[in-house]
């Protein structure tokens, strides 16, 4: 059974004729394994013709694709990189490149980057003819909405700080979450981060360990400007990264550098424990 059973809406679809071939997905897609099916044909909807064409042009997208930004991000890019393999080609419906386009627009903009020409909407058929449609469900009823991280302004990483002083941003803040962040290369030369988040305490609640974690990993991943600046050198940094939940969206306030020899971070989060804000 492919995994995109549930987003077809049936009618008739275009025939690619002969010119076209099935491959295995290659390994380097990370983003288009694990989706319910394991060939893809070539070329595919973006035009690539070869394998290497197609891994260099989709190893920029992976990045979007870890930011979570939709529900559909990668069944949306994985249908035009890494088309399945059956005798028709199914494109994404015009309605789910709208829905990808409209929240994940914003994600690659904050990184510097318009939502591309390639990826215009219009060009997608209707929902009427064979396409991927959005599953119709609402994803809200099924599952827990989460806050959600932006694109925002880098806070200033400070240094020098009290434990006192640490324990009053605490008492204003939702959550604190240390973080550590390192930078390697790939093989295409491009920067990548290592992105490891601990909990160390949670005033907000509602919200679990991990659930933290994961909203906090993809602030790190939207806000990429700001992982840069944290990760100078190639040697691991700890951060300990601190704000607030206002109305949905997660916004970072400060931002602590957590060395190793500096004991005051360390003091904080102890005392947070048993500690009674004003």
């Amino acid at each position: 059974v492919f995994a995109v059973n549930g987003f077809l809406r049936v009618a008739t679809a275009l025939d690619i004729g002969l010119s076209t071939k099935c491959v295995v997905i290659p390994k380097e897609m990370g983003m288009c394994h694990n989706i319910g099916y394991s060939e893809m044909r070539l070329p595919n909807l973006m035009g690539h013709t070869s394998l290497a064409e197609v891994i260099l042009k989709s190893t920029t997208w992976q990045h979007l694709v870890h930011t979570d930004c939709h529900p559909h991000v990668r069944t949306f890019l994985c249908s035009l990189f890494a088309p399945i393999c059956l005798d028709t080609f199914i494109h994404p419906c015009r309605s789910m490149c709208a829905a990808v386009r409209d929240s994940c627009a914003p994600v690659l903009l904050c990184q510097g980057h318009p939502w591309p020409a390639s990826l215009d909407c219009e060009r997608f058929p209707g929902d009427e003819d064979m396409c991927l449609a959005p599953l119709a469900r609402d994803y809200k009823h099924l599952h827990k909405v989460l806050p959600k991280p932006t694109c925002q302004n880098c806070p200033a990483v400070e240094e020098f700080f009290t434990h006192k002083r640490v324990l009053e941003v605490f008492c204003d803040s939702n959550f604190a979450v240390k973080v550590k962040l390192s930078k390697k290369r790939t093989a295409f030369e491009d920067q990548e981060y290592n992105i490891e988040c601990q909990v160390e305490f949670i005033t907000q609640g509602s919200l679990l360990p991990y659930e933290t974690q994961s909203m906090i990993q993809q602030w790190l991943l939207i806000n990429e400007k700001c992982v840069e600046r944290m990760t100078p050198t190639h040697r691991p940094m700890v951060y300990l990264l601190v704000g607030n939940i206002e109305e949905g969206i997660i916004l970072v306030k400060q931002i602590y550098h957590w060395q190793r020899k500096d004991s005051q971070l360390t003091l904080a989060t102890q005392k947070w424990r048993y500690h009674k804000c004003l």
